[in-house]
């Protein structure tokens, strides 16, 4: 298959290859490009279309050099994600964790190469991270993103699943990591607040789980240093006690995530609909729903 034949590309071929991608993705399909605008717009009221325009080129190109590293992380060694993912402060997962007695929770964003910093953290800590994910829905690139995943020894746990399991484990020492910031569906516990200039829905699961267990919360941030080089970085979020009944871990973790996309906007997701969803016509239809019939 095509995916097996670019992991095998050596990284100057991959690079011309994703250079290509480009051009058919914005100049010729125009993947999710209406999308991409939209949420450009909304998040950077503040910049001109040629600054917009500008911003959404360069968010292609990372994307289509993410996509392919991605698949290429099927061909890397450890000591190939040692060289290529920076950890510069290890010492607080180290500190959080109570040297490797206590599991701790990582929440990160769609942005770098998330997949990448998995790697990254488990080559350069020798720590067992299990991430926490949301199945595909086309098989074939959910098996291959599995297999990615769990190549260094790390345990996938679909999201239907990990609480049950993290919960029955809870005495293990383990690093769960959850990319947080995507938009849950209509049925399943959202927060509601502002983000990037729009109101957005956010799980609740990473918070509840957190407040069920005692785990200390921790932001991994990934930056690019340059084309196939990351930097990784932990931030504090939050300490137990939790308050019951609170939202501070998901609030510290929407700030968190918004200063890391001002700070690096090209490298964040911007083809996800994330504000797909809006919050005054679902409770409209909600109060619908719940009115008597005449």
């Amino acid at each position: 298959m095509l995916y097996r034949l670019i992991s095998w590309l050596p990284f100057p071929l991959l690079y011309a290859t994703a250079w290509l991608a480009y051009l058919v993705l914005y100049y010729i399909t125009g993947y999710r490009k209406a999308v991409v605008y939209k949420n450009l717009r909304q998040a950077f009221p503040e910049r001109n279309a040629s600054e917009i325009t500008v911003l959404a080129k360069k968010f292609y190109r990372q994307l289509t050099q993410v996509a392919l590293e991605i698949v290429k992380a099927r061909r890397m060694r450890p000591e190939d994600f040692r060289q290529r993912v920076q950890v510069r402060n290890p010492e607080l997962l180290l500190e959080k964790s109570l040297d490797q007695t206590r599991s701790v929770i990582v929440l990160t964003i769609h942005q770098g190469n998330w997949e990448w910093m998995l790697h990254g953290a488990t080559t350069a800590l020798g720590m067992p991270i299990d991430p926490v994910y949301k199945p595909l829905h086309n098989k074939t690139v959910d098996e291959l993103i599995y297999d990615i995943r769990s190549q260094f020894g790390s345990r996938p746990l679909a999201m239907e699943e990990s609480t049950r399991d993290i919960l029955r484990r809870r005495k293990e020492f383990r690093i769960f990591v959850m990319v947080a910031d995507q938009a849950p569906i209509r049925r399943e516990r959202s927060y509601w607040t502002t983000f990037m200039n729009g109101e957005a829905a956010f799980y609740q699961g990473a918070e509840s789980l957190a407040q069920l267990t005692g785990f200390p919360v921790i932001f991994a941030q990934c930056r690019r240093l340059r084309r196939g080089h990351y930097e990784m970085e932990f931030h504090e979020l939050a300490d137990p006690p939790y308050a019951k009944g609170s939202h501070n871990i998901i609030d510290a973790y929407i700030a968190r995530a918004e200063a890391a996309i001002r700070e690096e906007p090209e490298s964040w997701l911007w083809s996800n609909r994330r504000w797909k969803r809006d919050r005054a016509r679902e409770a409209q239809r909600a109060a619908e729903a719940q009115a008597p019939s005449d």
